[in-house]
């Protein structure tokens, strides 16, 4: 049999499998036991010396243009799985011929929606897995990929150091264009709706689906997330220089939407300043796991997610977002964090953590920028958080035993 094998780096553990063998009837051997979701075509995960890999059988034409779909999607920086070959020229031993096999990488941590969802889910961990197919589509449609058949068999979901991510890992009917129209995007949300809704009647069937849900209002919030997200996405905003405060706030509507911010972009050009945001959906502990690996801090979820939110805002401010995350992480520690938290009156320093003072003073300072309209010097919300804040806790005024009207600022900052 000479069979023929398109690969991007040639494994030659490849010849060893049995090509001349329909894959529904590969012996044990060769397999890995994995959880698999419903695919129309036959599907084995199988090892490959150190790794394992998910071999699919379809018609050669239709291998040819997933792999290649593949390939451009892993260019585009989408989530999807990795392709490594096609396998074509197969011959049963009675010389009949077989369809040919598209390979992909198997993604390590991910599993199937059947999977995910035949064990006991809190609410929240349930949320957010289908929160992150939403994202998936929005990531998508946005790089001008037409899906075609979106479903949660077609998805991976991949749960690791605390994210939540979705990944495409069936791209038979994926098209790429320069934009989407709106046409293409109500007509992958139509079909995705009614997939979903079907694939959750199937668990329920199953006894998998929590007493009470509905699947119907299931896949109608994803599509209600997906409105909500894309809206916030896609809406125009400028920014000029001095803006920052704009920045923050457009972070916080994402945040109340559920999101948090992977990525932050801000652009200059002659009409001012744009800005991109990229969501991702990430489990409790992640932030205040991140802020300790970038800065050693270590702090609540809820003040950790505010500092790494305004991390990501000087590194965009900065435009260092080609450099090393550490190294900026490293500067706005040095630069913004640590001179920020100083400015409390020794007197009060015992009264909230580091953390919580700088959270409150970013507060403060947004509070104050959103009524002038305009980003508000820190010396200038230091005096005002002094002033008008720190007054109304609980013993503070005692404790301080002065008038803070008359604290220089400039001592406040020295301090």
């Amino acid at each position: 049999m000479a069979i023929d094998i398109t690969a991007i780096s040639p494994n030659p553990a490849l010849l060893d499998l049995p090509w001349s063998v329909p894959l529904e009837d590969w012996p044990e051997e060769h397999l890995a036991a994995l959880p698999r979701g419903i695919s129309r075509h036959v599907v084995r995960f199988v090892r490959l010396g150190q790794e394992v890999i998910a071999v699919k059988e379809i018609s050669e034409p239709l291998a040819r243009r997933e792999f290649q779909t593949l390939r451009n999607l892993r260019r585009l920086g989408q989530p999807a799985v990795e392709p490594l070959a096609v396998v074509s020229g197969r011959v049963a031993g009675d010389g009949t011929a077989l369809d040919a096999c598209l390979i992909t990488r198997h993604l390590r941590f991910s599993l199937p929606y059947r999977a995910v969802f035949s064990q006991r889910l809190r609410d929240d961990t349930a949320r957010r897995t289908l929160d992150a197919l939403a994202v998936l589509l929005v990531r998508l449609h946005l790089a001008g990929v037409f899906w075609g058949d979106v479903s949660l068999s077609n998805t991976l979901f991949r749960r690791d150091a605390g994210d939540f991510a979705a990944y495409l890992v069936d791209a038979e009917t994926a098209e790429i264009h320069p934009e989407l129209s709106r046409g293409q995007r109500e007509h992958d949300l139509f079909v995705a709706h009614g997939n979903i809704a079907g694939e959750l009647m199937d668990l329920e069937a199953g006894g998998h689906l929590d007493e009470g849900e509905d699947p119907i209002e299931i896949a109608n919030r994803i599509m209600h997330r997906y409105d909500l997200l894309w809206n916030e996405l896609t809406s125009e905003e400028r920014f000029e220089r001095g803006d920052r405060w704009k920045v923050d706030e457009r972070i916080r509507r994402l945040n109340n939407l559920g999101f948090d911010v992977d990525e932050l972009e801000m652009s200059t050009d002659l009409d001012g300043t744009t800005i991109r945001i990229q969501p991702k959906v990430v489990d409790a502990g992640h932030h205040s796991r991140r802020l300790m690996r970038l800065t050693g801090l270590d702090v609540e979820e809820n003040q950790a997610r505010r500092l790494l939110n305004d991390l990501d805002s000087y590194r965009a401010a900065t435009h260092r977002q080609g450099d090393d995350e550490e190294l900026v992480a490293h500067a706005w520690l040095n630069q913004i964090y640590e001179p920020i938290t100083r400015t409390v009156p020794p007197q009060l320093r015992d009264k909230l953590e580091p953390a919580e003072i700088f959270h409150e003073l970013l507060e403060h300072r947004w509070y104050l920028s959103e009524r002038a309209g305009h980003d508000i010097p820190i010396e200038d919300t230091v005096r005002d958080y002094v002033a008008t804040v720190l007054p109304g806790r609980p013993d503070e005024v005692t404790v301080l035993g002065v008038d803070t009207e008359e604290i220089p600022i400039t001592a406040i900052l020295d301090s």
